[in-house]
């Protein structure tokens, strides 16, 4: 299959995010939570246009990408998760980024979220 040029591909941010609970939270519990919560904010058409996709969480960190126009309306869906599966969570954004490495270095310093080849940054 042929990549679509860089001028014709849908623009993007990366949101870096840490979850705070009492106990361990699950990927798929909080992937849930996560469509749960922007279906009921934003609506299913809010909810497409911000294409929000869960691209790593291990252990209480992780990345998020949105559409580059929805960031704010991310950050809000984020914001209104108080539990996953029973537990209460707080998830604080970190930071965002245009790009998975960027993200990954500047906020998620230590963390093997995404682990470039070449580190000579």
């Amino acid at each position: 299959m042929k990549l679509l040029p860089p001028t014709l591909r849908a623009r993007t941010r990366y949101l870096a995010f840490e979850v705070i609970s009492q106990d361990p939270v699950r990927r798929e519990d909080l992937i849930r939570e996560l469509f749960s919560s922007a279906g009921s904010l934003l609506g299913d058409v809010g909810a497409s246009e911000c294409a929000i996709r869960l691209l790593a969480f291990e252990g209480s960190t992780g990345v998020i990408r949105c559409a580059h126009d929805r960031t704010d309306r991310t950050r809000a869906v984020l914001a209104s998760i108080s539990t996953v599966k029973g537990t209460r969570v707080i998830i604080h954004v970190l930071g965002i980024s245009g790009t998975v490495r960027g993200a990954t270095i500047k906020y998620l310093a230590g963390v093997d979220v995404f682990n470039p080849k070449d580190s000579h940054i």
